[in-house]
């Protein structure tokens, strides 16, 4: 069958299950998600077996150190990915709610209700714990999936998809509600965006490369999960041991993820006491400083930063500094050269923390704590599908109400309209 006939069928099958799942009890749902966490620990041998057989082919391909540590699994990371998926089942199924409720004049009761988008479909790289996240929020929030995941992490992708759909089965979940394109091919993703017909949202994960062929070629509308550039600015009014450990955790707790601080901007009045202390740390956790010509002169062992530094996203032990006159500044340099991720400060003003807040353009910002907080499972969201870094219809981490619309609701009592 080619690759056009298999993802139409793959289609709808996903359209078919999609009806039967949004009308399925939270109690079912629930359920399921809890044998599909089981199943992940029942089977974390064949999947730590097919995912070495990427981290083979990945090291063979010479794939960057941030892009392996992405692509591992181990016992401890499928145990986490089968706790985030009983997160999800603890958490309140946004179905059926009602937002908001009004009378009109006539006597009609108004209302929206949420509901289910339909069917998701995510195209993304590296991660294969992606798999488990995005397929237990889709089931919590009643949407069918159809995953397409990178050929780097293809084996391991197969195996918890597979996993997880068979387990899901046992508990009324419908035939065809998870499901993964079994293929490498190239054209499988741009085949995918043109099934507008059966795919009511697309959700893009991954690099520039990816998420500007996705914004090209698809004819369904795309929720766009950019890189993460994200900075952290040390403000005048910092305290020195909190800005230490706060940066420090940030560029290096994991470096290869997208809430990673990419920039280190730092106030002048505060440059002289900051800069040697943090340079320390990082220097024995072996990260790569490239500073501006004033940072050089503080700290004249680092390598000079060149101006592409500030818009790049290393994803690696690697960090461009700059010293700033002002807050006015680090908003300036901020929203001129952020991807609208995650940005802190570090400030005790609360003035200056508050102008931060309302003027950094970006999905989440952050006073005084760490951007690696910016997660699904860090805000209470159980998993995330992915965090937009753009405005409609939303931003941030992706939880279940994210893969939700409204609806109207009108009750009436025989009203006709004059």
């Amino acid at each position: 069958m080619s690759i056009e006939k298999e993802l139409e069928k793959n289609g709808k099958l996903a359209r078919e299950a999609g009806r039967k799942l949004s009308v399925l009890s939270t109690e079912v749902k629930n359920r399921a998600l809890l044998e599909m966490a089981k199943g992940l620990e029942t089977n974390y041998q064949k999947i730590i077996k097919a995912n070495k057989e990427d981290l083979k082919n990945a090291k063979k391909n010479n794939l960057t150190s941030a892009m392996i540590d992405r692509l591992k699994l181990d016992k401890k990371r499928i145990e986490k990915l089968a706790q985030s998926v009983r997160n999800v089942a603890s958490l309140p199924d946004p179905c059926g709610e009602i937002v908001k409720m009004w009378k009109r004049p006539n006597g009609l009761l108004v209302g929206r209700m949420r509901v289910p988008v339909g069917v998701i479909g995510i195209i993304y790289e590296s991660r294969p714990g992606v798999t488990a996240e995005a397929v237990s929020l889709c089931i919590k929030s009643g949407n069918a999936i159809i995953l397409r995941g990178g050929s780097e992490a293809f084996n391991s992708n197969c195996a918890i998809a597979n996993i997880l759909a068979k387990a899901s089965r046992k508990c009324k979940i419908p035939k065809g509600a998870i499901q993964i394109i079994n293929t490498i091919d190239r054209r499988a993703v741009f085949e995918m965006l043109k099934l507008d017909k059966y795919i009511d949202m697309i959700i893009p994960r991954g690099g520039e490369g990816l998420i500007n062929f996705v914004k090209d070629n698809s004819r369904i509308p795309v929720i766009c999960h950019d890189k993460g550039l994200c900075t952290t600015y040390v403000d005048s009014y910092a305290d020195l041991d909190m800005a230490v450990n706060v940066s420090f955790n940030a560029k290096v707790q994991r470096p290869g993820v997208c809430n990673a601080m990419e920039t280190l901007l730092v106030h002048k009045d505060i440059a002289k006491k900051f800069l040697p202390l943090i340079a320390k740390k990082f220097q024995n956790a072996g990260v790569e400083m490239r500073g501006c010509n004033r940072t050089k002169k503080i700290l004249p062992k680092i390598k000079s930063a060149v101006e592409e530094d500030f818009n790049r996203e290393f994803l690696e032990l690697k960090l461009a500094v700059k010293i700033v006159d002002s807050l006015d500044e680090a908003i300036e340099h901020i929203n001129t050269y952020s991807s609208h991720h995650s940005d802190a400060i570090i400030t005790e003003n609360y003035s200056n923390a508050q102008r931060f807040i309302r003027e950094i353009d970006s999905s989440s910002v952050f006073v005084n704590a760490s951007t690696r907080f910016a997660d699904g499972g860090e805000y209470g969201l159980g998993a995330e599908m992915g965090i937009s870094t753009q405005k409609l219809h939303c931003r941030g981490p992706m939880g279940l109400e994210e893969l939700t619309t409204t609806k109207f609701i009108v009750y009436g009592e025989g009203q006709v309209r004059n």
